[in-house]
């Protein structure tokens, strides 16, 4: 089960698409292709929270490179 039925800014429908996210730390950029839920009236996009800790664990070491 999805965690919204509708998109939780404007109530636009959503649907799975595959997005590419750049995550940022510093003075290094990680392009990442992966599934999204988009909002077809407004664009945002929702993330699963397995994709959200995978973006963080990510940015930690992109972050201590740049000190």
């Amino acid at each position: 089960m999805k965690p919204f039925d509708k998109c939780p800014i404007c109530g636009g429908d959503l649907v799975e698409k595959e997005v590419e996210k750049l995550l940022r730390g510093g003075k290094h950029t990680a392009v990442l292709r992966v599934q999204a839920e988009v909002c077809l009236r407004c664009g945002e996009r929702l993330y699963s929270q397995e994709l959200v800790r995978y973006f963080e664990q990510i940015r930690k070491p992109t972050r201590e490179r740049s000190r």
